[in-house]
């Protein structure tokens, strides 16, 4: 897609193979069946000849194509099924409750099919994140200077014993060690192209990074080495920030970021980061030009490292990199959201290019 139109041929092969780097980019209209398309459906491919591509929905719609109702187009990619959504809307009421299989099921939901939709979207069950909200409201508790006996109570622990086994697991400490201790928030954060899990404390935005990212796990565990922070499930002001500045971004209204930042990595990475955020939205630029922005032409493989080593996605802009040849190298949250990151900025920067000269065009 990079910055011209791919071929038929191209977009067929990125149907068949369900590439989601061409979703909200490009739609597949079927003429055998009527109906239009992500290339991610489900169905059952169709054949070469019976594929039509359009590059949005209206041109879809003009042409007299149906929305599929398998993989649903008229939806923005990455959007919560609805009982994950209603589910989670349940317990941001009622973070404390002790949630069971029985309340999913007083809810109307089939466990299993809430079981692999939580498991498909956030690699973890609803009950496993409810318990960890659970106990994350003790630790605040705690931390705060809540006595033990009562922190556990209102989390819902009848058993001292699995109270303590549970904070151990989450902080590798016991209750009463909490006691004045910082903890950082993490709060998931929907975007078209997926969860992002951002963690901050009251000043700053520590990680943000999509949920399915593989290294993810160990990450938040070296945070938590970094910092010597406990981390619960939560929001406060970084995260409030950061979430409308991501709604602007994938709006395409706005580019720009201003949540403060927390200052990890080595005053090398520190300065490639920079770097980065310097990259205006739309461009991209090869590891061999960033190393000549820091004046350090030989630092090419050190440059890459630092990209691989980002902590905090999109806002420090380590998708508008390339290789030398052009091509998409590695990135953390999947080359098909690099590819689908690049493509948005340019819209977006065409987009507002297209506003600037209508806004001119009407003052002259």
């Amino acid at each position: 897609m990079l910055f011209k139109r791919p071929t038929d041929d191209i977009l067929y092969e990125a149907l068949t193979g369900r590439d989601a780097a061409y979703d909200g980019f490009a739609y597949v209209c079927v003429t055998s069946t009527g109906i239009f398309c992500r290339f991610t459906c489900p169905a059952r491919k169709p054949k070469r000849e019976n594929c039509v591509f359009r590059e949005t929905i209206a041109g879809c719609l003009e042409a007299g194509f149906r929305p599929c109702k398998r993989c649903r187009p008229m939806l923005a990619y990455g959007e919560p099924d609805p009982l994950v959504k209603s589910l989670l809307e349940a317990l941001d009421a009622e973070p404390e409750r002790r949630w069971s299989e029985r309340d999913i099921a007083d809810r109307g939901h089939d466990l299993s099919t809430v079981r692999r939709a939580f498991q498909r979207r956030f690699g973890m069950s609803f009950l496993e994140i409810a318990r960890l909200r659970r106990v994350g409201k003790a630790a605040e508790h705690l931390t705060g200077g809540t006595p033990v006996i009562e922190a556990q109570l209102d989390a819902g622990f009848e058993s001292g014993s699995g109270f303590r086994a549970a904070v151990m697991q989450l902080f590798g400490e016991a209750p009463a060690h909490l006691r004045g201790k910082i903890l950082l928030k993490a709060a998931w954060i929907e975007t078209p192209i997926g969860p992002m899990m951002a963690i901050a404390d009251d000043h700053a935005l520590h990680l943000l990074e999509f949920a399915d990212r593989p290294a993810l796990p160990n990450e938040i565990l070296r945070l938590q080495r970094l910092t010597g922070c406990g981390i619960v499930m939560g929001r406060n002001g970084p995260i409030a920030q950061i979430e409308q500045e991501l709604g602007r971004y994938f709006a395409g209204t706005g580019a720009s970021f201003s949540t403060r930042l927390a200052g990890h990595g080595t005053d090398f990475e520190r300065q490639v980061w920079a770097a980065l955020r310097a990259i205006p939205a739309g461009s991209i630029h090869s590891y061999t030009d960033v190393a000549l922005m820091l004046d350090r032409p030989t630092a090419v493989r050190a440059v890459a490292r630092a990209n691989g080593a980002n902590q905090i996605a999109i806002v420090v802009p380590c998708h508008r990199v390339l290789g030398a040849d052009g091509s998409l190298t590695g990135y953390g949250g999947g080359l098909w959201r690099k590819r689908w990151l690049i493509e948005h900025e340019r819209r977006m920067v065409v987009g507002t290019g297209s506003r600037t000269e209508t806004r001119s065009g009407a003052t002259s």
